[in-house]
C-alpha cells in the first residue's frame, strides 16, 4: 500500500495542470500596451475601475471572479477600445478541469456516427447530469479542517464504504450500467467535492499529494466513464444482433444513399469504427468540462461582434491625425486582407486573434463545434462559422419519403463536402497560419499532421489519431458507395496513409517523446487496454503491478481495479480468475491495513472458499475487542463466509505461532510468565465459544494449546485458558450431538478430546491442590513463643498462657494439614490412577489419528508423572505419612497402570533415595522398612 506522499507522478507538470484546473485557465497577464484612445477615458471610469478593485480585493475568490467577468463583459463606449490585462497561457487542453461541473442534457441512447460527431456535439456519455454549481461558502476554518492530513475529506476515506453499497444494490447481472453509473457518480461527486475544498484554501495549504489524489480520482471518473460507454455499445450491439437472428430480413438497400446514411450503415456494420467513436465521444466528453470553465474565464480586447475592432478604430481614426508614423498596418478589412497584402493587424486584435483561435480548438477538443461558432459568429466572424459549417454529411430526406402534407424536408449537410475537405486540408497546410487555426481545420478535414502540435497529453494524441481515423474509414466508406452523379474530389495520399487500427495507433502515440512518460500512467494503461478490448490484458498488467509495484499503489486505485475485475467477471469478460484473485487479496489487505472491519468480510466473500478462509482468519486475527469479534463475526455470516471453518483457522494460526518442541529438555531455562503470545493464544479460543455447534473444536484446541502450556509448566496460563471454556461446555457437546444426530453418542475423536480435557482439569486440579498445601505448611504454621532469660514473674505466666495458644494452634493446624495433605494426596492419586487407560491416553481409537497429537500426550506424560509422584512423595513425607509414601512405590511398580515405564533410568534411581528416606523414617513409628506395623 503506498502512502499519498510515495506516488510516482510527474509531480511538477502535474500539480501546475492540476493547480489551472481548480483556478480555471485564466488567460495570463499581458503586456502594459494600450491605445490613446483607452488612455483619454475619463476619470469617472477610472474611478469606477479603482472602485471595483477594491471590491474584489475584500470578496471571496468566486466573488472576485464573477466581478471582474461582469465588469468586462460590458460594450464599450462608440470608438473606444477595449483593453484587459489579461491574456492566455499555454492550454493542455485535456487536463484542464473547471473549478464547477456544469449541466448537461442527457445524451440518447443509441450512439451513432450522424448523431455524435457530425450533428451534435457529444454529450455526457454517463447519461447522468452532472451536480449543479456548489456554491456554498467555505469559511477559512472549515478549509482548515477539510485539508488536515488523513481527513475523511481529504482522504476520501467514505469511498470504500460508498463503493461497497453501491455494488451490493447492483447485484443482477441486468443492473450492471446502473452499478457502473453509481461508480461514475461517486467519484464524481467526490471530485467536485475535492475542487471545491482545495479553491477555498490557500496553494501553500494543498500539497502536492493532495492534487496527485484528485488527479486519481479524477481519472478513476473518466475510466469507469469509458468503461460505461464501451459496455453500452456491447450490450446495445448483442440485443441488436439477436433481434436481427429472430427476424431474419433481408432488408433492400436504397438505390440512391447520402453520405449521412452510408455513414449510419457503416457504424451500424462495423464496430470497432463504433467504438471509436464512442472513445471520441468519452475523450471530449472528459474535456468538455475545461471547455466550459476556459470560455467562461477567457477575456478579449473586445466584446463587440465586430471583428478586428482595434484595428478598424485606427483606420477609421487615422484621417484625423491621432496616429503618427506607424508600420504598415491593413487598410481593408475582409478576412483575407493580412494575407493579400501582407500587412499586420493591431497588436491587440492580434493577441485576440491567437485567443479565439486557442478558444475555437478547445472548443472542437471537447467536441463543442456549435459554440466554437457561436463564439466566431459573437467576435464579428461569421465567416469563419460558416467554414466550421462545411464538414457535416449531407442528407436529403425527401428522396426517400415526404411528408403527409406534401411539405418537403429540410435538407441537412454540405452536398460538396468533399471539395471543403480538400480546402481545409490545403488550409492546415498553410505555414501562415496559427497553430490552433490549423489544429482546427485539420480536425475537420481529418489531417492529423496539422493537429497534433495542439496536442500537448496523452488524452490529446489519442483523441486526434482516433478522429482521423474514424475520418478515414467513413470517406472510404463514401467514396466505395458513392451515388452521386460527380467526380469527387480527390485526397492527398497522406489522407490515406494515416493510421485507423487502434493497436497501431496506441503504439504511435507511445513514440511521441513529450506523452511516453504519460502513456505509462497507471489509468493510461487501464484505458489503453480497454479500449483495445483485451480485457485479459487489463487484468495480467494490474496483476502485475500488484506484484512488482505493490508498494507505488495508492489504496483508491487498488479499490478502483478491485471493483473493475468485479465488474468483468459480473458481465463474464476475462477468464484470468489467478489475476483476479491477485488483485482482490490486495484490495483486501489494504481494507485490513485500513481498518475497514465493515468491509473486509464482503470483499473476502469475493475469493475462492480456500482464499476466503485464509484471508478471514489472518482479518480476525487482529482483532482482539470481544465485541468487535461478534460483530465481524455476523458480518462474515451475512456475506455467506465459511464460519466454522475460518475460526477453526484462526485458533490453528494463533497457536502455531512459537510451537513448542516437545522433545528437547523443557525443564531447562523455563519462563512460566505469561507473555502476549500466551495471552492472544488464551484469547483466541473466545473465537469458538460464540457459536455453541463449535464447542467440541473449542474444547480440541483449549486441549492442544493446554497441551504447551503444560509443557513449560505455564500453569496460571492453562488454568486461565481451561476457564475460557463455560464450565457446560461438556454438556453443549452432548446436546449438539443429540440435536443433529438424535443420539448422545460421540465420535471418537470428540470423545478423546472431552477425556483430554477431563486430564487436563485433574492434573490442573491436583497442582491447585498441592500449591494449597505447599501453603499450609510453610505459611500457616504457628510459631513457638520464646521466653527471654532473666524473666519475671509476670512475664513467665504471660508465657505459659501464650504456649497454650500455641500448642492449641498448632493441633488446628496439624488438623489442617493433615486434611488439606488428605486432599492433595487423593487429587494427585486422579492423575496418576487415571481410569481407562491413564492419564494422557486416549480411550478410543479414531479412524484418522493425528500422530502429532498423540506424540505430545505421550510426552507429556513423561513429563508430568514423574514430577508428580515426587511432588507427592514430599508431600507424604513432609507430612510425616512414611507408610503412604512406601506405598508409593508399589502404585508406581504396578502392571496395571505401568506409571514406571514413564520414568527414565535417573529417575527412578531418584525415586529410591527418596523412599530409602522414608523407609528410615518409618521405623521410628514402631513400623518396619517397609511400613508395615510391628507385633
Amino acid at each position: 500500500m503506498m502512502d499519498e506522499s510515495d506516488m510516482t507522478l510527474d509531480q511538477r507538470p502535474r500539480q501546475m495542470r492540476l493547480e489551472a484546473m481548480l483556478e480555471g485557465e485564466s488567460p495570463a497577464v499581458r503586456g502594459q500596451e494600450q491605445s490613446r484612445t483607452f488612455r483619454r477615458r475619463s476619470a469617472n471610469v477610472n474611478i469606477q475601475k479603482s472602485l471595483q478593485m477594491l471590491d474584489e480585493s475584500i470578496a471571496s475568490p468566486l466573488e472576485a471572479r464573477n466581478a471582474a467577468s461582469s465588469s468586462f463583459s460590458r460594450t464599450p463606449i462608440r470608438g473606444g477600445l477595449r483593453y484587459t490585462s489579461y491574456a492566455p497561457k499555454a492550454i493542455d487542453v485535456s487536463t484542464i478541469l473547471g473549478p464547477t461541473p456544469r449541466k448537461t442534457p442527457q445524451k440518447p441512447n443509441n450512439i451513432s456516427f450522424q448523431t455524435s460527431l457530425l450533428k451534435h456535439p457529444p454529450q455526457n456519455i454517463s447519461g447522468t447530469q452532472y451536480l449543479e454549481d456548489m456554491t456554498e461558502d467555505l469559511t477559512t476554518t472549515n478549509v482548515g479542517l477539510l485539508l488536515e492530513e488523513g481527513s475523511g475529506m481529504l482522504g476520501c476515506k467514505g469511498l470504500f464504504q460508498d463503493f461497497m453499497q453501491i455494488m451490493k444494490s447492483f447485484q443482477s447481472a441486468n443492473q450492471s450500467f446502473s452499478l457502473l453509473q453509481g461508480y461514475e457518480k461517486t467519484c464524481r461527486e467526490q471530485v467536485t467535492m475535492l475542487k471545491k475544498t482545495f479553491r477555498g484554501a490557500t496553494r501553500d495549504s494543498v500539497s502536492q499529494q493532495k492534487y496527485a489524489l484528485l488527479h486519481l480520482l479524477n481519472e478513476e471518473r473518466n475510466t469507469w466513464q469509458l468503461v460505461m460507454s464501451l459496455f453500452k455499445d456491447q450490450v446495445e450491439t448483442e440485443q441488436k444482433d439477436e433481434m436481427d437472428e429472430d427476424m431474419a430480413v433481408d432488408q433492400e438497400t436504397p438505390f440512391r444513399r447520402s453520405d449521412k446514411e452510408i455513414a449510419e450503415s457503416l457504424f451500424e456494420k462495423h464496430s470497432d469504427v463504433r467504438q471509436c467513436q464512442c472513445v471520441v465521444d468519452w475523450l471530449e466528453s472528459c474535456a468538455q468540462e475545461s471547455v466550459d470553465n476556459y470560455t467562461e474565464n477567457v477575456h478579449f480586447f473586445s466584446d463587440r461582434a465586430v471583428a478586428w475592432e482595434n484595428t478598424l478604430s485606427k483606420l477609421k481614426s487615422k484621417e484625423s491625425g491621432l496616429f503618427g508614423s506607424e508600420r504598415p498596418m491593413v487598410d481593408e478589412m475582409d478576412p483575407d486582407a493580412p494575407i493579400r497584402q501582407n500587412k499586420l493587424l493591431d497588436d491587440l486584435d492580434k493577441d485576440d486573434e491567437r485567443r479565439l483561435l486557442q478558444t475555437l480548438f478547445l472548443c472542437l477538443r471537447g467536441g463543442r463545434v456549435d459554440l466554437a461558432q457561436d463564439m466566431c459568429r459573437s467576435h464579428g466572424q461569421s465567416w469563419r462559422a460558416a467554414t466550421l459549417e462545411g464538414w457535416r454529411l449531407h442528407h436529403d430526406p425527401n428522396f426517400s419519403s415526404i411528408s403527409e402534407d406534401g411539405s418537403l424536408s429540410t435538407i441537412e449537410g454540405n452536398p460538396y463536402r468533399d471539395i471543403w475537405k480538400s480546402v481545409c486540408w490545403n488550409m492546415a497546410q498553410e505555414p501562415k497560419f496559427d497553430i490552433h487555426e490549423k489544429a482546427m481545420y485539420g480536425v475537420l478535414s481529418g489531417n492529423l499532421r496539422a493537429v497534433l502540435p495542439a496536442c500537448k497529453s496523452w488524452s490529446d494524441h489519442l483523441w486526434a489519431h482516433l478522429r482521423a481515423g474514424i475520418d478515414v474509414w467513413v470517406e472510404q466508406e463514401i467514396r466505395l458507395h458513392q451515388t452521386i452523379p460527380r467526380t469527387l474530389e480527390s485526397l492527398p495520399p497522406e489522407y490515406w496513409d494515416q493510421l485507423t487500427d487502434k493497436e497501431s495507433i496506441f503504439q504511435k502515440i507511445e513514440s511521441y517523446e513529450d506523452v511516453r512518460q504519460e502513456s505509462q500512467e497507471w489509468y493510461h494503461v487501464i484505458q489503453k487496454h480497454i479500449i483495445l478490448g483485451n480485457i485479459d490484458k487489463v487484468l495480467e498488467v494490474m496483476a502485475q503491478w500488484i506484484h512488482t509495484d505493490r508498494a507505488k499503489l495508492h489504496t483508491h486505485l487498488v479499490r478502483f481495479m478491485a471493483h473493475l475485475v468485479l465488474f468483468f467477471r459480473g458481465t463474464r469478460q476475462g477468464f484470468r480468475d489467478d489475476y483476479v484473485n491477485v488483485i482482490l487479496e490486495a484490495y483486501v489487505e489494504d481494507l485490513i491495513q485500513e481498518d475497514k472491519k465493515s468491509l473486509v468480510p464482503h470483499f473476502i466473500a469475493t475469493l475462492p472458499p480456500e482464499m476466503q478462509i485464509l484471508w478471514c482468519a489472518r482479518f480476525f486475527e487482529g482483532i482482539t475487542e470481544l465485541g468487535e469479534r461478534q460483530q465481524c463475526l455476523e458480518l462474515a455470516r451475512e456475506a455467506g463466509l465459511d464460519v466454522q471453518s475460518i475460526t477453526k483457522t484462526v485458533v490453528e494460526n494463533i497457536r502455531s505461532h512459537h510451537i513448542i518442541d516437545f522433545s528437547k529438555n523443557l525443564e531447562a531455562n523455563i519462563d512460566t510468565s505469561i507473555t502476549e503470545d500466551d495471552k492472544k493464544k488464551i484469547d483466541s479460543v473466545d473465537w469458538l465459544v460464540f457459536d455453541t455447534y463449535q464447542r467440541s473444536e473449542a474444547i480440541k484446541q483449549a486441549n492442544a494449546i493446554m497441551r504447551a502450556f503444560v509443557a513449560v509448566k505455564k500453569l496460571t496460563a492453562a488454568k486461565e485458558l481451561f476457564d475460557k471454556l463455560p464450565p457446560d461446555s461438556i454438556d453443549v457437546v452432548f446436546k449438539v450431538q443429540s440435536m443433529q444426530t438424535g443420539t448422545t453418542d460421540l465420535s471418537a475423536e470428540d470423545e478423546n478430546s472431552i477425556r483430554e480435557f477431563i486430564c487436563h482439569r485433574a492434573y490442573l486440579d491436583a497442582m491447585d491442590s498441592f500449591n494449597d498445601w505447599f501453603n499450609t505448611y510453610h505459611h500457616t504454621q504457628p510459631t513457638k513463643p520464646t521466653l527471654s532469660h532473666g524473666a519475671t514473674f509476670t512475664e513467665k505466666v504471660a508465657h505459659e498462657h501464650r504456649i497454650k495458644q500455641y500448642e492449641a494452634e498448632m493441633e488446628r493446624w496439624r488438623h489442617n494439614l493433615i486434611s488439606q495433605t488428605k486432599t492433595t494426596k487423593g487429587k494427585m492419586y486422579n492423575v496418576l490412577l487415571f481410569a481407562d487407560g491413564g492419564w494422557m491416553v486416549d480411550q478410543k481409537e479414531e479412524e484418522e489419528p493425528d500422530q502429532n497429537k498423540q506424540q505430545q500426550m505421550k510426552l507429556l506424560r513423561q513429563l508430568v508423572l514423574p514430577g508428580l509422584c515426587f511432588l507427592l512423595h514430599k508431600t507424604l513425607h513432609t507430612s510425616q505419612q512414611y507408610a503412604e509414601c512406601l506405598q508409593l512405590a508399589d502404585v508406581i511398580a504396578s502392571e496395571q497402570h505401568l506409571l514406571y515405564k514413564v520414568f527414565r533410568k535417573d529417575e527412578l534411581q531418584q525415586l529410591l533415595k527418596l523412599l530409602r528416606d522414608s523407609s528410615l523414617a518409618v521405623l521410628d513409628q514402631n513400623r518396619d522398612t517397609l511400613g508395615y506395623e510391628l507385633d
